[in-house]
């Protein structure tokens, strides 16, 4: 006997993220009536994760549907909006839930015209597109946004689907998005270059090395907040900070290398709330400035506040 209150649901766009949500609509008994793949690696995807679904067109999938799902690059979102509108396609009643992050209900603006029902849901989480994101969207947060009156079934969907809720204002879309790409997808490029450096010094297994040590940061920076920072930066160990930019120069061959310009960026990012939270003096953080540019002298952090024989070998 099928629960009450379920939908037929359609899915427009079966890349990581539509799929598996799909499927973990599905899985709350849902009934996934239709999904849109034009690539062999979402007619793959969607075959894996949504088997016996059928792959139907756009238009034919909006008509079907109570709840269309929009699972599209952020940059097709509004086009395709605005064209299924155009055709006369959005039903009142309808509720139409886009995943992107930088949106909220705005671009949907016209489904709301057509009387059709608009909620952003956004799943805080990077995905692969197998099976195994099911399990990681039980611990995973979406930052949702609806009009008030329908906020609680933006709510539902997400807690149907296993994750939470969190709601997020129309105006904070993109400082939210902005957050989670600046800390997930830069993560990546840094993990990226320090392996990369790692490599090319003849460390077999950077992973092996970098592992442990960027677990345990992560833990103690989601624990503890900036009360964790540690390294040369946060020292005022300026002779270690000028070193390093001297090697990372010349290993970019010059000063337009991606490495060094990440290194340079995020060092002066961490010396000013090392100043904020008064672990520098406002001295020290011209002196790390001055060794990212390449100017000044180093001193290699002699006579220097915090800077004691304890404490320039304590973390990395």
């Amino acid at each position: 006997m099928a629960r009450p209150g379920r939908l037929g649901v359609g899915i427009i766009g079966a890349g990581k993220v539509g799929a598996v949500l799909g499927a973990a609509l599905r899985g709350a008994e849902h009934a996934v009536v239709g999904v849109s793949a034009v690539s062999e690696a979402s007619r793959e995807r969607a075959e894996t994760l949504l088997p016996g679904v059928p792959i139907l067109e756009i238009q034919e999938i909006v008509e079907r549907s109570e709840l269309v799902l929009l699972a599209v690059p952020d940059d097709a979102l509004g086009e395709l909006v605005a064209g299924l509108a155009k055709l006369g396609a959005w039903q009142p009643g309808q509720l139409v839930a886009h995943t992107s992050g930088r949106f909220g209900v705005g671009v949907l603006k016209p489904v709301r015209a057509a009387g059709a029902i608009p909620l952003a849901l956004h799943p805080a989480m990077t995905f692969t597109g197998m099976s195994l994101d099911l399990t990681r969207l039980l611990d995973c947060t979406f930052g949702v946004t609806a009009d008030a009156a329908m906020l609680p079934i933006a709510q539902a969907l997400v807690v149907e689907m296993g994750a939470e809720p969190v709601a997020i204002a129309e105006a904070d879309r993109t400082l939210y998005h902005a957050a989670l790409a600046h800390s997930s997808n830069h993560m990546v490029t840094l993990v990226a270059q320090s392996s990369q450096l790692l490599r090319d010094i003849g460390v077999d297994a950077p992973e092996r090395m970098l592992g442990p040590l960027l677990r345990a940061t992560l833990e103690n920076a989601l624990a503890s907040g900036e009360s964790a920072l540690t390294g040369p930066v946060a020292r005022g160990d300026v002779g270690t900070v000028a070193a390093h930019s001297e090697a990372l120069k010349e290993y970019d061959g010059g000063a337009g290398g991606d490495v060094l310009v990440a290194y340079q960026a995020m060092a002066r990012a961490t010396a000013r709330r090392a100043v904020n939270r008064g672990l520098l003096k406002q001295g020290q953080f011209g002196d790390i400035n001055n060794a990212l540019d390449g100017s000044g002298t180093p001193d290699n952090g002699k006579d220097r506040p915090g800077n004691d024989a304890a404490g320039t070998q304590e973390g990395n």
